[in-house]
């Protein structure tokens, strides 16, 4: 188990509203949660739970309607647009359920755009190297198999050196075999780079991950669970 005595995230009394016209929906009802320093967390809840809208805040996409969300120490419920834009430039690496890797650009070229924005990169080809994919470095999307791009995302999220890897549903769109790939490689860089790693999903299996299972439910967290017997990549099923 990671050592806990680092708070990365710390939110308290989180709430979030959408206002569409007339109506109001409430997504998160005064959630409290602490994200620790080099632990992978997964948030676990069915569609609708409030998982997404949770990853979205923390990762600096959207702002909550009421509470607060340290980063730090830093509340990001009171920043600007732009103050927002340089801390996920700056310490959010995020990988998505589906790749949305440039078409026209290389495996490699694509994790080189997201260094050229970084502030503290690492080298794209060293990027490509940690997921085992170099040697596809000059292969573009249609090239390279679903498993081959979600690693390049996952590289495009590393070369940034980010504080914070934001996952939404990252085998979501893979195979059985292939998801089990994607999690080898998350659970290596959790291990050997010590990368704090946050990932939302609906699937009890992919949780047997995790050092720590945020259980959701209508925007609460019904249960935090301490996962004493975690599993390694290969031993999980779906």
């Amino acid at each position: 188990m990671p050592n806990k005595s680092t708070i990365e995230i710390k939110i308290r009394d989180l709430k979030k509203t959408y206002v569409m016209g007339e109506l109001e929906a409430t997504v998160l009802h005064g959630l409290d949660l602490e994200i620790y320093n080099g632990e992978i967390t997964v948030i676990l809840g069915a569609s609708g739970s409030g998982k997404t809208t949770l990853l979205n805040i923390i990762g600096g996409i959207d702002q909550p309607t009421e509470g607060s969300v340290k980063f730090k120490d830093r509340n990001l419920a009171i920043l600007n647009d732009k103050e927002l834009t340089l801390y996920r430039r700056n310490n959010i690496g995020f990988v998505f359920q589906f790749y949305n890797l440039i078409p026209t650009l290389t495996a490699l070229e694509n994790i080189e755009v997201a260094a050229e924005i970084s502030q503290k990169p690492m080298s794209p080809s060293d990027a490509l190297k940690l997921v085992d994919l170099y040697d596809k470095k000059d292969y573009f999307p249609s090239q390279l198999s679903g498993g081959q791009q979600q690693k390049v995302s996952i590289a495009r999220a590393l070369v940034k050196n980010p504080t914070l890897m934001l996952c939404d549903e990252p085998t979501g769109a893979l195979d059985f075999k292939t998801g089990q790939l994607i999690l080898k490689t998350l659970a290596d860089l959790n291990q050997k780079l010590n990368k704090t790693i946050i990932i939302i999903t609906h699937s009890t299996a992919v949780a047997k991950l995790a050092h720590r299972i945020i259980h959701l439910g209508s925007g609460k967290v019904d249960q935090i669970e301490i996962n004493k017997n975690r599993l390694k990549p290969e031993e999980i099923n779906w």
